[in-house]
C-alpha cells in the first residue's frame, strides 16, 4: 500500500485533512475507509473525508475491465478503472460508453456515485439508465450486488447517491455501438438566449449530442449569445479510415495569480471567442476527445484560477413549466457581477432513477466562479433563483451550498435518508459535502 496522503483535495480546490490509501484490492482497503474516493474530480467536497474521519479508500489501482462482451456491448469493470481506460478499449471495437461527461478521467464508479450525464441526455438519460447491476461493499462488512431487480431500493439509492450508500466494487454497463469512432459536428454562432435554447430544443429531435457555450458576461440584447454545439457518430463512409489517435495535451505548470481573471479579461476572452466564430455554419469531423472532454486538452486546467481555486454552480432549471427561468437566473448571475469564461447550456431529458440524480427536463447552466470574499453570497443568490424555479443543483459539483437552500430544493431527501437508514443506520459512511448538507458528523 502507498504512504497515505495527508491533505486532500477537490479539482476546484477544497480541501480537508486526510488519508487517502491505495491498493489493488478495494474490498480490503474499504473495510476501514469513510468513502471510495477515484480520480478526485469532483469539484467541491463530495470526495472528501468529514471532520473526525480522515481515512478513505482509492480505487484506482482497482482499475481492471473484468468483462467485455464484443458480441452485445456488455462491459463489467473495478470501480477504479477509468473512462479514458474504457474508452480506448471499446471504441476500436465499434462501442462507445453510453454516456460521456465532461472529462474521461472519471472512474467507473465515480461516474456511478455522481451518476453522470452527458450531451445526450436529452435522448440517453444519465448513466443510471444503462447500468445492469452493482457489487457493493455495505457499511456493515457485507459484499451484496443490487439491480432493478435484486435490492432495488439500494440500487436506485447508490445511482447519484454520491457514495454514501456503500463502497461500489464494481458496476456493470451496457455500451453503446457506434459507426466509426469519430464525430461529425455541427457549431452554429446564436446572438440572444431566446435563439440559443430554440437551437436546442431544435436540435434535440435529430441530434444525439447538444450543447452550448454561453457568454456569462454578455448583457442587453446580447443576454445569453453562445455558441450552439450539435453532433453525431459519424458513419463510416463519413469518417477517417484511421482511428483517432491520443491527443496532445498541455499543462498549466503553476497556479496562475489570483489577479489573472477579472471581468476586464473574462469579458475580453468572451467577446474574442464568440467573434472569432464565424456567422456561418461550421461542420466537420471531430476527434471524439475534442468533441466531448475539450477541457482534458490541458492538464491541471484548474489551477487557472489561482490557489484559492473555484466552484462551478451547476443548476437545471424547468424552462416548459417556467418560461424565462434561465433568463431569469441569467439576469441573477450577470447582476451579481460575477465573472466567468466558461458557461455550458444544456437540454436536458427524462428524470432518472437514482434519488437523488441530478438532471430533469429543462435546462441545465454550469457557470464556474473564482473563489473570492464574495462568493459565498453570489452562490447563496444563485440558489435563491433555483429555489424560486423550481430547480435543483448537481452536488458533483458543490462546495458552497446552505443545508437549508439544499433542503428546499430537493424533495427527494425522505426517500433517500429512508435508503440510508436501511442500508447504513449508523451513518458509517460520510463525506464532508454529506455532513455540511445533510447530518452532523459521527
Amino acid at each position: 500500500m502507498a504512504t497515505p496522503t495527508r491533505i486532500l483535495r477537490g479539482w476546484g480546490g477544497t480541501s480537508a485533512p486526510g488519508e487517502e490509501i491505495l491498493g489493488e484490492n478495494l474490498e480490503e482497503i474499504a473495510r476501514d475507509a469513510v468513502l471510495t474516493r477515484g480520480l478526485g474530480r469532483s469539484y467541491g467536497d463530495s470526495s472528501l473525508p468529514p471532520p473526525g474521519a480522515h481515512k478513505v479508500a482509492g480505487s484506482t489501482r482497482a482499475d481492471q475491465i473484468l468483462l467485455f462482451d464484443e458480441a452485445d456491448g456488455l462491459l463489467r469493470g473495478e470501480a477504479g478503472v477509468s473512462l479514458a481506460k474504457i474508452q480506448r478499449v471499446i471504441l476500436p471495437r465499434g462501442w462507445s460508453f453510453p454516456v460521456l461527461p465532461g472529462t474521461q478521467y472519471v472512474t467507473l464508479g465515480g461516474m456511478v456515485a455522481a451518476d453522470v450525464h452527458g450531451k445526450n441526455h436529452h435522448v440517453d438519460g444519465t448513466i443510471g439508465r444503462h447500468v445492469q447491476s452493482l457489487r457493493l461493499l455495505l457499511a456493515d462488512g457485507r459484499v451484496v450486488r443490487c439491480s432493478r431487480e435484486e435490492r432495488a431500493d439500494l440500487f436506485r439509492a447508490t445511482l447519484g447517491g454520491m457514495g454514501l450508500t456503500g463502497h461500489i466494487l464494481e458496476a456493470e454497463v451496457r455500451l453503446q455501438p457506434i459507426p466509426s469512432p469519430w464525430i461529425w459536428a455541427e457549431t452554429q454562432r446564436v446572438e440572444s438566449l431566446e435563439d440559443l435554447i430554440l437551437g436546442l430544443r431544435t436540435a434535440a429531435s435529430d441530434w444525439p449530442f447538444t450543447v452550448g457555450w454561453l457568454d456569462a458576461l454578455a448583457t442587453g440584447r446580447g443576454l445569453g449569445r453562445g455558441i450552439l454545439i450539435r453532433g453525431r457518430w459519424a458513419e463510416k463512409n463519413e469518417a477517417p479510415t484511421n482511428p483517432p489517435a491520443e491527443k496532445h495535451r498541455m499543462s498549466v505548470p503553476f497556479y496562475c495569480p489570483g489577479w489573472l481573471l477579472n471581468r476586464v479579461s473574462m469579458r475580453a476572452f468572451n467577446t474574442l471567442y464568440f467573434r472569432r466564430h464565424p456567422r456561418r455554419l461550421k461542420a466537420g469531423i471531430r476527434h471524439p476527445e475534442s468533441f466531448f472532454h475539450p477541457l482534458d486538452a490541458v492538464s491541471r486546467w484548474n489551477r487557472i484560477y489561482g490557489r484559492r481555486g473555484f466552484t462551478q454552480h451547476q443548476c437545471v432549471l424547468p424552462e416548459t413549466e417556467r418560461p424565462g427561468a434561465t433568463r431569469r437566473f441569467l439576469e441573477s448571475l450577470v447582476s451579481s457581477r460575477a465573472g466567468s469564461f466558461l458557461c455550458v447550456i444544456k437540454d436536458c431529458g427524462e428524470v432518472g432513477e437514482g434519488l437523488l440524480s441530478f438532471p430533469r427536463p429543462g435546462i441545465s447552466i454550469a457557470v464556474d466562479l473564482q473563489i473570492k470574499r464574495t462568493t459565498q453570497e453570489i452562490v447563496n443568490q444563485l440558489n435563491r433563483r433555483v429555489i424560486a424555479e423550481g430547480g435543483r443543483i448537481y452536488l458533483t459539483k458543490d462546495s458552497l451550498t446552505r443545508r437549508d437552500h439544499f433542503a428546499a430544493m430537493e424533495p427527494r431527501l425522505e426517500a433517500f435518508d429512508a435508503a440510508r437508514r436501511r442500508w447504513d443506520p449508523e451513518r458509517r459512511l460520510q463525506s464532508a459535502q454529506s455532513v455540511r448538507l445533510l447530518e452532523q458528523a459521527r
